[in-house]
């Protein structure tokens, strides 16, 4: 096969997309329309024909400038949690719209570097979203380099995903509720 030196994106596509799969894959896209503003690209929802049984095998939603292609698990599919970042201009609206949905804030609105600030949720798919949004940036004193470390204890940023990870289980598995 001979290969073209144009982009192996199409044009206006991303060269990286995440798929989430979860139970219940048309509720999951309405959770992510009511969050994220997401708009579902519904020439793409496929039905798994096969199955029968009304799951989707396939489904398209953009948040914002990017892709999140969407599956309903089978049953000898494996629990995967998605770990997903987006950015927002508004994190406490985001947050809030979130957990009006069912979602469990892991990492309340707090200052990360950079310039931005952070933000978590587990949602009630238990996958796992951070929120990075634009913050006031503190910049250090003349001559110091920036620095990860603020200071001699972990803060809530850190503790905050530490604590969540390890319980991370599917719905009803026992994990975080």
């Amino acid at each position: 096969m001979e290969m073209t030196k144009q982009d192996p994106e199409p044009q206006g596509e991303n060269t990286v997309n995440g798929f989430v799969v979860v139970d219940g894959a048309a509720p999951f896209i309405d959770f992510l329309v009511a969050v994220f503003d997401a708009t579902e690209r519904g020439e793409a929802r496929t039905p798994d024909f096969y199955a029968g049984d009304g799951t989707l095998i396939h489904a398209e939603v953009k948040i914002g400038n990017s892709l999140l292609m969407v599956a309903d698990r089978k049953a000898d599919w494996p629990f995967t949690p998605a770990l997903t970042q987006v950015y927002v201009a508004d994190p406490q609206e985001t947050m809030r719209r979130a957990v009006e949905r069912g979602a469990t804030v892991v990492t309340p609105v707090s200052p990360f570097y950079g310039g931005y600030g952070i933000a978590r949720f587990l949602d009630p798919w238990h996958n796992l979203w951070w929120l990075f949004f634009p913050a006031a940036e503190t910049s250090p004193a003349a001559g110091e380099e920036p620095s990860w470390e603020e200071s001699a204890e972990p803060g809530i940023v850190y503790t905050t995903l530490l604590e969540t990870m390890v319980t991370l289980a599917g719905p009803g598995a026992g994990g975080t509720e």
